[in-house]
């Protein structure tokens, strides 16, 4: 279906997806990161939203849910979006169901300001990805309703809006619960060095004995591949 670019890389039920998209062709930062990390390997990007980032990170993750299917636990999602706002984090729901329409990936959004009741009821069906605000995500930890101890997957995304926002301290908390063992990806449509103090801290928690690709945003390509040790 998509001989010759990366999307061709894809299970058969996403490609199926990404076609009813309308996709054709993968933007620069897909065709960097897509292959990248269907290899596992965690990945520190620089990308502005509208570079089709979501479906950079998106599309590999439900990848790796179809192809490593597990027996799903209520309340125990497998992935885990931290997004810095709800229209963020409901702009990546609508592309999360959009691609996993034929994949039976059940998945939650939950952030603050509305009733978490659908919330709950959503992560109570099992969903295998949450894409979450980090306020709200404590809420339901603290509740009981959602437990971090089986995320194979975990995007920050927008770290410089986290910081902006003053969510890094609940963003630590949060990669607190998480396992250590799990594949990472760290998105930032900037890098000052309030973010970059926060990459450096972090790479110890998060990166390290791992491959990192940066992605930099005025050129959206891999300028360094580096091993953290």
């Amino acid at each position: 279906m998509f001989e010759g670019n990366i999307f061709g890389s894809l299970d058969q039920k996403l490609q199926h997806a990404v076609a009813d998209a309308g996709y054709k062709t993968p933007t620069p930062i897909q065709e960097q990161a897509v292959p990248y990390l269907l290899k596992g390997r965690d990945l520190i990007g620089c990308a502005q939203t509208g570079t089709g980032k979501t479906a950079a990170f998106m599309l590999p993750i439900l990848n790796h849910l179809v192809k490593n299917r597990r027996p799903r636990h209520i309340g125990h999602p497998r992935a885990l979006v931290l997004s810095p706002t709800r229209e963020l984090a409901a702009q990546t729901a609508e592309n999360v169901a959009k691609y996993s329409k034929y994949a039976g990936l059940p998945f939650a959004v939950v952030f603050g300001g509305v009733s978490q009741v659908p919330q709950v009821k959503a992560l109570k069906k099992g969903a295998e990805t949450v894409i979450a605000t980090p306020g709200r995500l404590m809420d339901l930890m603290t509740q009981g309703h959602v437990f971090l101890d089986k995320v194979e997957l975990f995007v920050l995304d927008e770290a410089d809006r986290m910081l902006d926002m003053g969510f890094i301290h609940d963003v630590k908390k949060v990669i607190a619960h998480l396992p250590k063992k799990r594949q990472t990806l760290f998105f930032s449509a900037t890098m000052p060095p309030e973010v970059m103090d926060l990459v450096n801290n972090l790479l110890q928690l998060l990166f390290r004995h791992n491959d990192i690709g940066i992605i930099a945003t005025g050129f959206l390509v891999i300028v360094s591949l580096m091993v953290v040790v």
